[in-house]
């Protein structure tokens, strides 16, 4: 092969790698678009819940793929900041569950038991959509990205946990176009399992007492130990 032939190859190489290296460096301009709205969705979101704490009506729904099941619920929820939240299933069945941000409770009036755990077990880095509690943990447990969604008064966020586990692959925020209202969250597990919860009623004007995120046990009440 000839000299000529040889550079000329090298200056290819040399074109190739350098538009190699612009790909890496130059995001395309719908990529930088969509960065820019999710961080306007975002932000938008931390206004609307930096507040000391709201209420909402919910109704929930969880898919157990592998088995076809379906189970519906609803109820009240109440949360403080940071990390306080009151779970009042009404429907099918009464169940309360509280948390203070560090200890949990869980409790069944009808059996009158009382299951008792760690709240980080059960909602940190954003199970059990305990972001709601902390808003901001939203910027620092997940990657995020701009979904389509049907719904033309919504906009879609897809989470996806930087430390994702078994029960939390994914979180789906659906979000008011208007308001920043947190109006559905849908959560997926490894199993492709959903539970899909409709926020409704939302109220910031009267913020839950901090009382309500502490639980004394009821006398005679059967207390059992939440493992991790």
């Amino acid at each position: 092969m000839n000299c000529s032939k040889i550079d000329g190859i090298n200056a290819i190489r040399r074109v190739v790698f350098i538009l190699a290296i612009a790909c890496v460096l130059v995001r395309p301009a719908w990529a930088a678009d969509a960065d820019s709205t999710i961080d306007t969705i975002i932000a938008g979101v931390e206004a609307r819940y930096n507040v000391t704490g709201f209420t909402a009506d919910f109704d929930q729904e969880s898919i157990l793929k592998a088995m076809a099941v379906t189970d519906t619920a609803s109820g009240r929820l109440m949360v403080r900041q940071p990390g306080k939240m009151r779970w009042e299933y009404l429907v099918p069945d009464p169940q309360t569950i509280i948390t203070d941000g560090n200890d949990l409770w869980v409790f069944r009036p009808e059996e009158n038991q009382v299951l008792v755990g760690k709240a980080p077990s059960f909602f940190g880095e954003g199970k059990g959509a305990g972001f709601l509690s902390n808003i901001k943990m939203v910027r620092k447990s997940f990657q995020i990205f701009l979904e389509p969604v049907d719904e033309p008064h919504l906009h879609r966020l897809r989470l996806v946990p930087n430390r994702s586990s078994v029960d939390l692959m994914a979180v789906n925020l659906d979000i008011d176009k208007t308001s920043f209202d947190l109006v559905r969250i849908t959560t997926f597990n490894v199993y492709g399992d959903e539970t899909r919860i409709e926020l409704k009623n939302v109220s910031f004007s009267n913020p839950p007492p901090a009382s309500l995120f502490r639980f004394d046990v009821p006398e005679g009440a059967d207390v059992v130990q939440m493992n991790p």
